[in-house]
């Protein structure tokens, strides 16, 4: 069994090489994603169906993100749906050329490619916005739209695209669609204190921390000891004590390894792991109408693909996280209670940030309603 494991790992990998120096690296990877490598004759049809949408194509569209095709199984970037949405959505006038897995970057490096137009479209967090609209960071206020549902009716309102988006498009970027994830959560590492179930749990823990300024201010509030460790140094970091928690979402965890050195996590739904695919303004404004229709359609349904898709890519995060000992803490509500009334963005603490970020509190009245009202689209929150 183990023999005839290897000879069809080498016989992928074997069509994988020659499909990536005939075909280039976008048929591959497709054909990887689509389970065909396996075949010889499988790979060779999708390889010949993407040389035809190649050529047929009246323009071609590179889409970058840091992540791997298969990452949408823990979470959902949805790359390879929405590279075969435009395309059909355009019907074959858009050719789309991936460059997954970082290739061309990550995060602000992504940001600075497209509005730069080196490359049309890519993927990064929400954050990234923040630069170039400084209202985009909200999203980082404790409980503004930490859960799903909230985060989904704030990115998608009139009142988002009124007050965020012609700042965004003013730098030269167009948002295609906003990516739910999940929120969040407060994971401990294993040999670290037990589960942490209310803000007293957090007491002297040493928390990573990213760079932002306003999740810093949380876990000081909530109790902890903010840690800044630069996201590459958080494994090394986490398993040698240096720092005894994080938080980003059960999906990212699983996908970035830390499966082995986790053993709580609770999910506290305090700020989303949210991501955006951007394009270059100048580029899309420079497509014909329908194309650009188009576009703006398989946006619209990569966006109902990756919503319906977040229970079941946590579901499988959480199922190998599960095999490697780790466990997982659900709040009440008056737990969950306790979290808001001591590092909620109701605090006077916050008021800075609202008038800094959203120019002024009558805007921020606006985003927060936005935030609460339930829009078109329903998410699942954990």
């Amino acid at each position: 069994m183990q023999r005839k494991d290897n000879e069809l790992a080498s016989e992928e990998r074997r069509n994988f090489l020659k499909l990536a120096s005939t075909a280039g690296f976008t048929a591959a990877v497709v054909a990887g994603a689509g389970g065909m490598l396996w075949s010889t004759e499988a790979a060779a049809q999708t390889a010949q169906e993407e040389r035809a949408r190649q050529e047929a194509a009246e323009y071609t569209m590179t889409l970058a993100t840091a992540y791997v095709l298969g990452a949408s199984r823990s979470y959902p970037i949805m790359q390879l749906d929405l590279k075969e949405n435009i395309q059909n959505a355009t019907n074959g006038k858009v050719y789309v050329k991936l460059a997954p897995g970082g290739q061309l970057g990550a995060g602000g490096a992504l940001v600075q490619a497209v509005q730069a137009g080196t490359i049309q479209c890519a993927q990064h967090s929400l954050s990234n916005f923040a630069p170039f609209a400084s209202a985009a960071d909200l999203i980082n206020l404790p409980y503004f739209c930490g859960s799903n549902q909230r985060f989904t009716n704030l990115v998608t309102s009139d009142a988002w695209k009124s007050e965020v988006h012609p700042k965004v498009e003013a730098s030269g970027f167009k948002p295609l669609f906003y990516i739910n994830i999940d929120p969040r959560v407060v994971a401990m590492r294993k040999g670290g204190s037990g589960p942490v179930l209310s803000p007293a749990d957090l007491a002297g823990v040493k928390f990573r921390v990213p760079g932002s300024k306003m999740l810093q201010q949380y876990y000081r509030m909530v109790g902890a000891n903010p840690t800044p460790v630069a996201w590459g140094e958080t494994p090394s970091a986490i398993k040698q004590g240096v720092a005894d928690a994080l938080d980003p979402s059960v999906g990212a965890l699983y996908v970035f390894g830390f499966k082995d050195i986790l053993s709580h996590v609770t999910f506290t739904q305090a700020v989303p792991d949210s991501q955006v695919y951007s394009m270059n303004l100048e580029w899309f404004n420079s497509l014909p109408g329908d194309v650009q229709e188009g576009i703006e359609w398989a946006g619209e349904m990569t966006s109902h693909q990756n919503l319906a898709k977040v229970p079941s890519a946590r579901s499988y995060a959480m199922a190998e996280l599960a095999k490697a000992g780790v466990e997982f803490h659900s709040l009440s509500e008056d737990q969950l209670a306790e979290w808001k009334a001591t590092g909620g963005y109701q605090l006077s603490d916050w008021d800075q940030f609202k008038v800094e970020l959203a120019g002024s509190m009558d805007t921020f009245a606006k985003l927060e309603e936005a935030a609460g009202t339930m829009g078109k689209y329903y998410v699942h929150d954990a």
